[in-house]
Formats: structure tokens, C-alpha cells, sequence
């Protein structure tokens, strides 16, 4: 596995603007409405999304979208909306909000032992085998040939059997949990099933971007957390966090995490703040 070098700010600012305006929207609503457990003004969310370079006609379409796929519901107060979070939206922001945050917490031991996983699917049922790769690739397995998933995380055994439940795919499925036996090098298994190069380079740009950024104002801060909590909420889906024993050099994760979770409680009072003084405006206009 080789350094790859930093993508230039440049790149790095293209890769945030052109992060979808239903992408932001969701972060938002897990970073200031899920802990609140209050409704929001159309108004506040375009002036929050505008603050973050979305124009007002992709913010409602951005609200319609979520709408639509169950996670928001509305209600009419005169000529006005307002929106609230769905049971549907709160749980799947709620799990999404527990992997971001709980990401990279701590480091554990490793007991050197691999859950390995073979399912066979037949080409024709393309979206089954996509909704299992998207499953499996959350939870942090890899798949290094056709049909064959590992992990080094044998405790993932339990929730890994819940999705190939879900799916109706254990008659088609088997798994053991155990040590490598010697014979193949586990390095060139990880640099088969993850690509780590791509993942290194992602947290070198994220560090780049964060680890010396100031925000000044209650408005700096808001933007600063929203853009980066956006850019990391990716890592828990792309770095499959394994032990240090897997990984041949000083992986930058660890320091990553460190920034995300200090610039996060740095920033949080008064992000909250200018998340506020957005809904009192809102709610004065009502």
C-alpha cells in the first residue's frame, strides 16, 4: 500500500460543493434536528442550505425528495410548512448518527481471528447482490473475489447473520469465523478486498481541509461543522477500521478521527447558536 498525496484544495473544495443538496439536508437534520427532537421551518433550512451554496429552488426540491422517501412529514400552519421528523427518518438517522459519531472512538485488540462469508447470487439479480454489497460494505467487510466476504472484526458475525436473514439469502450462504492458516499473506488479502489507497487519500484531503480551519463567528462555525461532519459521515463506509497489524505504515485514520472529534466539540455551541437564531427568524415570519 503506497502514500498517495493530498488532492489540492481546489479539488477538495469541488468534492464538498458538489455534494448533493438532499445529502446536506440529511446532515443537517441528524447534526440539529435529531437531538432536539423539534420541527423546522421550510425557511430555516433554505437559509441554512443557502449559507452552505445551495440555491433556494434545489433546497425544496431537497425537502420534497426526503419527504417523499418517508423520512420527513409536514404539516401546513396558513401558507406556511413546517417539517418533522418521521419514526422511519428518526431510526435511520439515529443509526447513521451512532456509526459517525462512534467511529474510530477507541481502538481494540485484535484476536487475530477472520469472519469470512461466501454467498452466491446469480448475476441476473443484480439489485440483490447491490443490496448486499451496500449491507456488508457498512459493516466493514471486504470482498477480495466473487461471492467471498472477510472481516477482521469476527464480532460482526451477529449482524451479518441479520442482513442475509433480511435478504432470505442463508440457504444460499456459509460462514466460519477463525485464524488465517499461513498459507497466503493477509496483506495481499487486504489490499484485495479494500482499497486503502483510495480511503488514505480521502483522509489526507479531510485533513488538509479541517485540521487547521477556524471559525470566528456563529456562521463560520455553522458552515465549518456541516461541511466537515458531511465529509466525514463517508469514512464509516469506506475504511473498514482494521487493527494496526493489517495496515504496513502510520495510518492517518486515527489522527483524522482525532481532529473530526475535537473541531466537532469545538465548533458544536456555536453552530447550535447560529442553528437557533435561524429558526427564531423563521418563526418570526410565520
Amino acid at each position: 500500500m503506497t502514500t498517495a498525496p493530498a488532492p489540492g484544495p481546489s479539488v477538495r473544495r469541488r468534492e464538498v460543493g458538489s455534494a448533493s443538496s438532499r445529502s446536506l439536508l440529511l446532515t443537517m437534520l441528524g447534526e440539529f434536528v435529531l437531538p432536539r427532537e423539534e420541527q423546522v421551518w421550510t425557511a430555516t433550512v433554505v437559509e441554512a442550505l443557502a449559507a452552505l451554496g445551495v440555491e433556494e429552488k434545489a433546497a425544496r426540491q431537497a425537502l420534497a425528495r426526503t419527504a417523499a422517501e418517508g423520512v420527513l412529514g409536514s404539516t401546513r400552519r396558513g401558507r406556511r410548512t413546517i417539517w418533522s421528523l418521521t419514526g422511519h427518518g428518526s431510526a435511520l438517522l439515529r443509526d447513521g448518527a451512532e456509526r459517525i459519531y462512534g467511529f474510530m472512538r477507541s481502538r481494540r485488540a485484535w484476536d487475530g481471528r477472520w469472519l469470512v462469508l461466501t454467498v452466491s447470487i446469480p448475476e441476473s439479480q443484480r439489485q440483490l447482490r447491490h443490496r448486499l454489497r451496500t449491507q456488508l460494505t457498512w459493516l466493514g467487510l471486504g470482498s477480495p473475489a466473487s461471492g467471498l466476504w472477510v472481516s477482521p472484526s469476527a464480532e460482526h458475525a451477529p449482524e451479518v447473520h441479520r442482513v442475509l436473514r433480511e435478504l432470505d439469502l442463508e440457504q444460499q450462504s456459509f460462514a466460519w469465523v477463525g485464524p488465517a492458516t499461513g498459507i497466503g499473506e493477509e496483506s495481499r488479502l487486504v489490499e484485495a478486498a479494500w482499497d486503502l489507497d483510495d480511503v488514505e487519500e480521502r483522509y489526507l484531503g479531510f485533513l488538509a481541509d479541517f485540521e487547521d480551519r477556524r471559525a470566528e463567528t456563529p456562521a463560520d462555525a455553522f458552515v465549518a461543522q456541516v461541511e466537515m461532519v458531511q465529509a466525514w459521515r463517508r469514512f464509516p463506509f469506506l475504511d473498514p477500521d482494521l487493527p494496526g497489524e493489517l495496515l504496513d505504515h502510520d495510518w492517518p485514520g486515527p489522527r483524522a478521527a482525532a481532529v473530526f472529534h475535537d473541531r466537532h466539540d469545538r465548533w458544536h455551541r456555536q453552530a447550535q447558536q447560529e442553528w437557533d437564531r435561524m429558526e427564531a427568524d423563521a418563526a418570526a415570519r410565520s
